[in-house]
């Protein structure tokens, strides 16, 4: 069981070991077999970054829709919700890094979440997630977030199988891979009902092949 308003007092949740092991090795050489350069991609991505189209694949998509995985996405987004896409990154060594941001929510604050689903084992020298906990929902009277200012970011570190589910608001970034360690991550998008539209509009330009007409209510996620 989650701890639901801890979530929402966070903003994310770690599930360890959610992934069940066995899965692990043939996630990652659909991973591997998923990557494509950036020109084969709709639109150019990072260079310092694998990204692998694997959308269509069935271990995949169980892993989007495991049990654990969904209750806290139902938590966090509140309403009747869809998986919207899935696809592979990771860090090259010597890159990875980015500067802590938001993807922010779409309509209303926290109609959007995100999953990493860690394939390999993460931490400090291969590029692991910073966040900073609680910085979802600021204060009416609290100043705007300096997205330069590391004191508040903390750096995850875990084993594959692990999965970090946020709020799009959290502010979070991606780390230098220093040792060049691989760290393949599966990154999911869950999107609230209403925003359908905005997805198929935008589906194409993210790359996005999968079948996205299936959709999860919380309360019956909360029940099972």
């Amino acid at each position: 069981m989650i701890e639901r308003q801890q979530v929402h007092s966070d903003g994310y949740a770690l599930l360890r070991q959610a992934i069940p092991a066995e899965s692990l090795d043939e996630l990652r050489a659909v991973f591997d077999a998923g990557v494509k350069p950036s020109s084969q991609w709709p639109v150019p991505r990072g260079m310092d970054w694998r990204h692998s189209m694997l959308d269509l694949d069935p271990g995949v998509k169980a892993v989007c829709r495991l049990p654990a995985l969904l209750a806290v996405v139902g938590a966090l987004i509140g309403e009747r919700f869809f998986l919207a896409q899935v696809e592979g990154r990771e860090p090259l060594a010597g890159g990875g890094h980015q500067r802590l941001h938001r993807d922010l929510s779409a309509q209303r604050p926290g109609d959007m979440a995100i999953a990493l689903a860690f394939l390999d084992d993460y931490g400090p020298d291969n590029g692991a997630t910073r966040i900073v906990p609680g910085s979802h929902r600021p204060a009416a009277d609290e100043p705007p977030f300096d997205f330069n200012d590391e004191s508040r970011s903390v750096q995850l570190a875990g084993a594959a199988g692990d999965i970090l589910v946020l709020d799009v608001d959290l502010v979070h970034g991606g780390s230098l891979n220093l040792l060049g360690a691989r760290r393949r991550t599966l990154l999911i998008s869950y999107f609230a009902e209403p925003l359908y539209a905005y997805h198929q509009e935008t589906a194409h330009l993210r790359g996005v092949r999968m079948d996205a007409s299936e959709r999860f209510t919380p309360n019956e996620l909360a029940a099972s």
